[in-house]
This record gives structure tokens, sequence and C-alpha cells, in this order.
């Protein structure tokens, strides 16, 4: 199957980009897609029990953003936008500058003071490898000089940092949320926990490169950026176990997806491992070990929007897609949800 980028195109009325997150978090709408019958059913977000059982098992990515846009100036006053993607060393990371004019190799950069960086590399794709100095730890820093990295379709200012980030986030990674975890509650992963559905937690730091735009007009020409993951010993046992018991693996939001999809073998079992993937789901791919997913709604032409269409087809997607566009769904990171089940 030779797949266009723009057979992944549906129109989106501007104003159904969502701009801010819906309190509580719990409050939005959840749009569920059944594959055996090709149904629509339109719920809130709280009602996501409905669509599990006992026994399903709930695998979610424990990343916490970090506030990674730094502004920072030049030895000669110039202003640099500097977005921290991925961690290379402990005191080196790969980084996005804008104006990339200002930031050749050598070019030593200032923040409010505290912190100063140096290019030392520029990579095939215009990316900054850095080296950061700094007093104290490289974290509590951040948190004094940092900024949170907001997809650029979000123009209303974030008024609670903790509104891009999901309840059981733990461990600072991530340049973006895994923002189908922000609808979840304590409260509701708690009557879940009670209704008998387990929970895995696995790590992938999202960085840019997922949700960079889709260039090439043949995908398969698209290189994806490669992101840090993880997945522990208990993970690895709980995930295994429901596999071999014939009980459902339900990935929250791609990033979990494209971690159990790398490690997992042909029968879906997965072991306990880290690195770093670049895996690129798109159709037709076979599934491994995620059975059902609960996602976001993603822009037109990219890499999720692929990923999402391979759990069933390009154009039941985009069907459901204009269904939803119908229906006025909330579109993108503080958007609505979907389950696809």
């Amino acid at each position: 199957m030779n797949l266009k980028t723009n057979d992944f195109y549906y129109d989106l009325p501007e104003e159904l980009i969502a701009q801010t997150p819906v309190e509580p978090r719990d409050s939005s709408r959840l749009l569920v897609y059944r594959r055996d019958t090709k149904e629509v059913e339109h719920k809130i977000f709280r009602e996501i029990g409905d669509c599990l059982k006992e026994g399903d098992l709930l695998v979610v990515n424990r990343t916490r953003v970090l506030p990674a846009r730094l502004f920072a100036h030049t030895e000669n006053g110039g202003r640099v936008e500097v977005l921290l993607l991925k961690r290379l060393d402990l005191g080196e990371w790969e980084v996005l500058v804008r104006p990339g004019k200002k930031c050749r190799i050598g070019t030593r950069l200032t923040v409010n003071g505290e912190l100063s960086l140096q290019v030392t590399e520029i990579t095939e794709s215009g990316e900054r490898h850095v080296k950061f100095f700094y007093e104290g730890t490289f974290e509590d820093v951040l948190s004094r000089v940092g900024v949170m990295p907001l997809p650029p379709y979000i123009r209303e200012k974030l008024k609670d940092p903790e509104r891009y980030q999901t309840v059981y986030s733990k461990e600072n990674g991530s340049a973006a949320a895994p923002t189908a975890g922000l609808h979840f509650t304590p409260e509701l992963l708690d009557r879940l926990k009670e209704k008998g559905v387990e929970i895995a937690e696995v790590l992938l730091h999202v960085g840019l490169g997922t949700f960079r735009p889709v260039k090439e007009e043949n995908i398969l020409d698209h290189k994806m950026h490669s992101e840090y993951y993880e997945i522990g010993e208990e993970a690895a046992e709980k995930i295994n176990l429901a596999k071999k018991e014939g009980r459902r693996v339900v990935a929250v939001g791609t990033t979990s997806v494209r971690t159990l999809e790398t490690v997992a073998d042909e029968n879906g079992f997965v072991r306990s491992c880290k690195g770093n993937t670049d895996i690129f789901i798109y159709p037709p791919y076979k599934f491994k070990c995620v059975d059902a997913l609960i996602t976001n709604f993603h822009l037109p032409e990219s890499t999720l929007l692929m990923l999402v269409s391979s759990l069933c087809s390009r154009e039941e997607i985009l069907h459901v897609y204009r269904t939803a566009v119908a229906e006025r769904y909330r579109f993108f990171s503080f958007g609505d949800a979907m389950m696809i089940v």
C-alpha cells in the first residue's frame, strides 16, 4: 500500500482546537468507536468505566513534562528561544533553537543569569547539542527559569502548569504531555481499580518529533525522531500475565502504544528494558500487544493520526473524525478523548 501524507487529511474548523482544559479533568467528552460493529457512541470521560471490564490492563505513561522552553540571550544581547528535546548525558541535551542562525558551534547563551549553555554540535536536521552550566541541580534551576512548552496551536496562557501534567506523572523528561492521560482524576482511577481494572506504568519521554508535521509526500520517506523509553519488571509482569490470560491491554495514549509495540514480541509479550525508539506505526500494521486505545484527536496528516488509523483503517478513522467535527468535539492537547475498542 503506497500511502500519501494527504491521504490523512481532514477539515478541521479552527474554533474546535481547544485552547484551555476543561474542569474537572474527567468532564471532557469521550467518543467511543467499536471496531466490531463500526458504531460510534458519545459519552463523558468519567463514564469510561462503561467501556472497561474487570481484568482489563490500562497501560499509562508516567513521564512528566519539563518546563522545557527557555528564553536565552547571546553574548551580544540577541534573543534566542531554546526548547529542550532529549537528554543526552548529565548536562548535555539535544535542543531546538530559534533563530538558528544565532547558534553556531561554540555559541554561548545565558538564561536569567542562573543557567548558561554552549552549542557543541549541529545535527543534520538542524537541532543543536548543547552543554549546560549551572550551580545546584539542573531540575531545580530549570523549575525557576523554564516555561511549560505548550504546543504552538494553544495561544491561551495556562493558569495552572499542573493541568499540562497527568495526575500519575512522576519522572521528568518530556517536551510535551502524553495528553490522553490528562482526562484521568485520582477518583476516577480509584473507581476503575475497584471495578477490577489493573494499571501498569511505562515510561516514554515525549519529544517533539512525535508531533512534527510529515513533510514528505510519501509517508515511507518520513523519519521519526527517537525517544527514550523504559519498561520495568513490575509492568512487564503485569502486561505478560494479561496477555497470557487473554485479558485486554488498553494503552492510554500513543506514547504507551509506541513503547509497548517497540518491545513486544510476535505474541505480544514484553521484557523489562530501556532504550530509544523511533518506531513509526502506519497502516497496515499488525498490533502485537495493544488491544484497545484511549487517545485524543490528532492533527491532520500527523504520524499520530497514522498510528490511530492502524487500529482499524484510514477510511474508518477519517469517518469517525468527520463525525467528531460534526458533533463539535474539542481537538488536540486540551481537547476531548476517543477510545477505540
